[in-house]
């Protein structure tokens, strides 16, 4: 196809010679640019939907993908998208990080209005998706399974910082400048007339306070906004008054008031004063007593500095605790505990004990047999800083189990033990039990240079420290499959009148071992919304997803389940079907499989062929759910040449056709087109890349043409 522009030249000479002569026109033809052509021939075709032959797939849903609120404005895209597609899914705005709040509770107003408009705009939507590891609202999640923390049950005490009652001539905590000649009395002259006093003469009144002066030094430096508590017996040969400073350290002036103004008499009196630390007083790590104004001598018994602890001091009892230097092989330190009569065979046996470490990191605990070594393991017991509770379970294969073993040569750390029980029968019968109050029993153990023992008084648990219990893993996958429910009921229930199919689960093969379920377990870091329903539920999570998507949605709901690269990993496709094979074992009803499609324009195609061969071979329907096309390298947009786009356009038809040739036409679900525009540079989606079936400006590109052409 070719268009002209004609110009007609007129013959100027001859309107000047001979004005009454015939006027001759001269056709002269410029070719359109052939930009200008191509783009004209793209115009040319109908709209996306308009090309698919109804009668041979009375069922097929040719769909896009689109934000909730570029659909619900009404503008371009909503015009865009009722003419060329029958189906929208929701990038987002339906999945459980965009609806479920913080409480649990759904939000669902947005969902409903776009619904609404969809309906007007006479379009289906489809549900996008109810059980992934992306999206979720974690935060959520996670606190349903966080640990239990008890508060510790301390009462607030005064902590000493310092003291002296003068009884030694140690002076390590006090001194005098040189005006304040500093002795002691005679054994009998302390308060009460009891040991001795400190004993400080000033011969003279100074010309400033200040001249004489007694320091009393503690650390750590105080900090502002602590408490502290100065208690001291004192008396003078005449009634005197002095001040107290605040110094830095003994002679570094820092503030002038610290501790009030002293009084004292002939005869003993205590003083005692509490203060708040300001911000003037900060730092400061004496107590200056400034005596130079009254000449007299000074006596000074019992001095007490103490802080306040708001959460008390300390732990209660005793605990046991074992330290290894370096970390080795798990069995070359252990500590262990004799069992007398023998274990039960094939019994379970139930450990409730509480650990904290030096460190994080893992011992592990098992029920041995002194004879061979064997044993039954209790599994890894995973210390923090803190103290926690733990309890585990194993069962018991040997009739000779004599010995409770705990391994720690791979921990290079101090572990702390305490309230060690082991039961048998449901916890009904007692085995042995350990709080270290009366010692450490049969307690002993081996291992290099590891160390062991009972700790020192105050260091068991309980006390000031909070309790942490964490939730077994039965009381979190209930937890979790509660909450699931709860999501899929919620949100299923208020969508079923115009959402008839859904993507029940998302994405749950692992790209590394393609025939085993994604996890977090041992991932070094995860995404703030990233959460894994298969880590606590088990393989089963998925058949619980499809059986209360079944319960609570309509009879004839379409479910899928849904995957990525799949025509890039043959194995994954593999293992995606083994899984629908088990789940529909253990009772699911699965309808379909998805199969997203983030390609290139240079994919595989004899895998692309593959994948469909062996989707459709499983009988289910089959969709297309998230068709998107790049270049290799990820090619932006301004670099993008003519002949990649003449490719993109080659391929996109190419995957139309395959699917339409190779799945049957009872299993043809539909194809949705992921991005029908190019990307945006701001996109959190392939960002720049012009993946879209329309450019930024919603002009048709040569890949519509592709599609249109597969679709025909």
């Amino acid at each position: 196809m070719k268009l002209f522009y004609q110009i007609a030249l007129g013959v100027s000479a001859s309107l000047v010679l001979a004005s009454c002569q015939k006027y001759d026109a001269l056709e002269y033809k410029v070719e359109a640019p052939e930009s200008y052509v191509n783009q004209q021939a793209i115009n040319a075709y109908k709209p996306l939907k308009e090309y698919i032959d109804r009668s041979a797939n009375p069922n097929l849903k040719f769909g896009a993908a689109v934000s909730l609120a570029e659909y619900t404005k009404k503008g371009v895209m909503y015009r865009l998208v009722n003419s060329n597609f029958d189906e929208i899914t929701l990038g987002y705005e339906m999945k459980h990080g965009a609806v479920v709040q913080n409480d649990g509770s759904l939000k669902l107003g947005n969902v409903t209005t776009l619904l609404d408009v969809a309906a007007e705009g006479g379009v289906s939507v489809f549900g996008h998706t109810l059980a992934w590891h992306a999206n979720q609202n974690a935060t959520y999640l996670k606190k349903l399974i966080a640990p239990i923390v008890i508060p510790g049950k301390a009462t607030p005490t005064w902590d000493l910082v310092t003291g002296a009652n003068f009884e030694t001539d140690a002076a390590t905590n006090y001194q005098t400048n040189t005006n304040a000649v500093a002795g002691f009395t005679a054994v009998g002259q302390g308060t009460n007339n009891t040991g001795r006093a400190l004993k400080i003469t000033n011969a003279a009144v100074r010309t400033n306070d200040y001249d004489a002066q007694l320091f009393i030094k503690f650390s750590p430096a105080v900090v502002a906004g602590e408490k502290y508590q100065l208690k001291m017996d004192v008396r003078s040969d005449v009634a005197a008054s002095y001040p107290t400073q605040a110094h830095v350290t003994a002679g570094a002036y820092k503030h002038w008031d610290f501790f009030g103004t002293i009084s004292s008499t002939p005869t003993w009196s205590t003083y005692t004063k509490e203060i708040t630390v300001s911000e003037s007083m900060a730092t400061s790590g004496a107590i200056a007593f400034n005596l130079g104004k009254t000449a007299t001598t000074f006596y000074f018994d019992n001095i007490t500095l103490k802080k306040y602890n708001e959460k008390g001091s300390g732990n209660a009892g005793y605990s046991y605790f074992f330290k290894n230097p370096t970390a080795g092989n798990f069995w070359e330190a252990q500590v262990a505990y004799d069992l007398a009569p023998p274990l039960q065979n094939n019994t379970e046996y139930t450990l409730k004990i509480v650990a904290k470490g030096s460190v994080a990191g893992n011992i592990r605990a098992e029920l041995q047999s002194s004879a061979d070594y064997s044993s039954n393991s209790f599994g890894m017991i995973a210390l923090t800083t803190g103290w926690k509770e733990y309890e585990l379970k194993v069962t018991t294969t040997k009739a000779d189990r004599n010995r409770f073993v705990i391994s720690f040569g791979d921990y290079a750390g101090t572990v702390n033990i305490d309230n060690v029980v082991l039961t048998r029968d449901g916890n009904t019968n007692l085995i042995a039990t350990s709080d270290f109050e009366n010692g450490v029993g049969t307690w002993g153990g081996w291992g290099g240079s590891s160390t062991r023992g009972r700790s020192a008084e105050g260091e068991g648990y309980g006390g000031a420290q909070d309790q942490i219990i964490e939730k077994t893993p039965a009381e979190k996958n209930t937890l979790i499959s509660n909450a699931m429910e709860n999501w899929i009921k919620e949100m299923v229930t208020a969508t079923k009148d115009h959402v008839k199919a859904w993507d029940v689960v998302n994405e749950p093969m692992d790209d590394g071992r393609p025939a085993e379920l994604k996890t977090g377990v041992g991932k070094a870091t995860m995404a703030a919304d990233e959460f894994y329903w298969q880590d606590y539920m088990g393989k089963d999570y998925a058949l619980k997803a499809f059986q209360w998507a079944r319960q609570y949605g309509n009879a004839t709901d379409i479910h899928f389940i849904n995957d990525y690269n799949l025509e890039w990993s043959l194995d994954k496709t593999r293992g995606l079907i083994a899984y629908v094979n088990y789940l529909e074992g253990k009772g699911a009803k699965i309808d379909g499989i998805g199969t997203q499609m983030h390609i290139t324009a240079t994919s595989d195609k004899a895998k692309i062929v593959e994948m469909f061969q062996l989707l459709a071979a499983t009988g289910k329907l089959i969709k297309v759910s998230e068709l998107d096309m790049g270049f290799a390298g990820n090619v932006k947009t301004p670099q993008a040449t003519a002949e990649q786009y003449a490719a993109q356009k080659e391929m996109y038809q190419f995957v139309v056709d395959k699917y339409f040739e190779l799945v049957p036409a009872a299993q043809r679900y539909g194809i949705t087109i992921w991005s029908p525009l190019d990307s945006p540079a701001s996109s959190s989606w392939r960002a720049g890349e012009p993946i879209g079936l329309w450019n930024e400006n919603y002009v048709r590109k040569p890949a519509y043409v592709g599609v249109a052409e597969g679709l025909k």
